[in-house]
């Protein structure tokens, strides 16, 4: 059975990836010192500002104001740093590099460059630059050609395993649990969680729910997964090495070549959010005797991470906050691409599997914590949560997370 809830969070990396290509306790803020190199890039940001611990101290207070707007702080900060005075060819350009496999005319890009307009308006100069290949942009957030990238929340475990395990299988049953997580997330009781070394996490979105595809409903169960074909990504070779162990054949693939392998009948088995279902044309591999598991693994998510040095916390957090209010409309583009699914193609599962199931993927969470592929903070946090709205669940008298 372990195995079993192992391979099936080896399924989850895949399909977070499959969300972008789809769409072509509490820790305390940091005290007012900035290193050198933020400094240097503040006084490139607001010349003739005198920075003072002072004045970084009195921002600070300003930006963890839970009594104050997001735009009457950003306004505020603005108006301290003298950014909203700077003539445009003079305010210092940031670059965030963003992941969208159709480019610059994509629905991932152009949503992002809304937001670089609304920055325009407190002072900030930001590029956008479109990538069609994740791992590519990731490469150039590592190398510092990018100040910023936003990817799946998959690929940002990397950059910080506590909201990297925001997609942990099984660990947000439905939205509901997803949209309480993200309130949490941007709370600045979370703000020292939000920083891992170089990197700090300027924004977490939702990216739907995760399910399996197949080509076959007789592999109605995973235990009938042995012997067929299953895509993992070949970044991850932990992934190959669990489906092998369930008994399936794993067939390596990066993100653009597998939902193509699937629909081509190359894999039995693919993962998937339901934005993926029309948009990269699954409905040909499900054809004529496919379907797809009407069980939820887990909530997928994307993330915008930066280097801290051109972002300091106190700053990402205003981010954080901003970047959530994009929430209800993310949610509504969801739930029209998941209504596109016709009716046809679910696969019931019985309640006693779906009791079982929960099971297993608790193991997976347990024994990923115990590898260090999970952060056990985000699991204790994501437990509380379920426990919340479903206190009669076993593992809130006998918690393992």
């Amino acid at each position: 059975m372990k195995r079993i809830a192992v391979w099936m969070a080896v399924l989850i990396t895949l399909c977070g990836l499959m969300f972008g290509a789809a769409l072509a306790q509490g820790a305390q803020r940091s005290g007012p010192e900035l290193s050198d190199e933020q400094k240097q890039a503040f006084q490139q940001l607001a010349p003739g500002v005198e920075i003072t611990p002072e004045l970084i101290e009195l921002m600070q207070d300003i930006t963890y104001n839970p009594d104050m707007s997001i735009d009457a702080r950003l306004r505020a900060i603005g108006r301290l740093s003298g950014l909203d005075r700077l003539p445009e060819d003079q305010r210092m350009s940031t670059t965030i590099c963003i992941w969208d496999p159709a480019g610059r005319a994509g629905p991932i890009f152009t949503a992002a460059e809304e937001q670089r307009i609304r920055a325009a308006e407190y002072g900030l100069q930001i590029n956008m630059v479109p990538y069609t290949n994740e791992s590519v942009m990731v490469d150039e957030l590592l190398s510092a050609r990018c100040d910023a990238a936003l990817m799946t929340g998959l690929r940002a475990r990397q950059f910080n395993k506590f909201t990297g395990t925001v997609d942990a299988i099984g660990a947000l049953p439905t939205d509901e649990h997803m949209r309480i997580l993200l309130e949490v997330l941007k709370h600045p009781s979370n703000a020292g969680r939000m920083v891992d070394g170089e990197y700090v996490v300027l924004g977490v979105f939702p990216a739907g729910a995760a399910h399996i595809f197949v080509n076959d409903r007789e592999i109605n169960t995973l235990g009938k997964a042995a012997g067929k074909r299953v895509v993992v990504l070949d970044y991850d070779p932990m992934q190959a090495q669990m489906v092998a162990g369930l008994g399936a054949t794993p067939v390596q693939a990066d993100i653009t070549r597998a939902p193509g392998m699937f629909n081509n009948g190359v894999v039995d088995v693919l993962a998937a959010p339901l934005v993926a279902y029309e948009a990269l044309e699954l409905y040909r591999g499900l054809d004529p005797d496919g379907g797809i598991i009407d069980y939820p693994l887990t909530q997928l998510s994307m993330q915008l991470i930066g280097r801290r040095a051109k972002f300091p916390n106190e700053i990402a957090q205003l981010i954080r906050e901003a970047t959530h209010e994009a929430y209800d409309d993310i949610m509504a583009f969801l739930n029209r691409e998941a209504e596109r699914v016709p009716a046809r193609w679910w696969i019931e599962i019985p309640h006693a599997d779906r009791l079982e199931y929960e099971l297993m993927m608790e193991d997976a969470r347990v024994e990923l914590r115990n590898l260090g592929y999970y952060d056990g903070e985000m699991l204790q946090l994501q437990r509380r949560i379920r426990c919340r709205m479903a206190p009669d669940r076993s593992e809130c008298s006998d918690p393992r997370e």
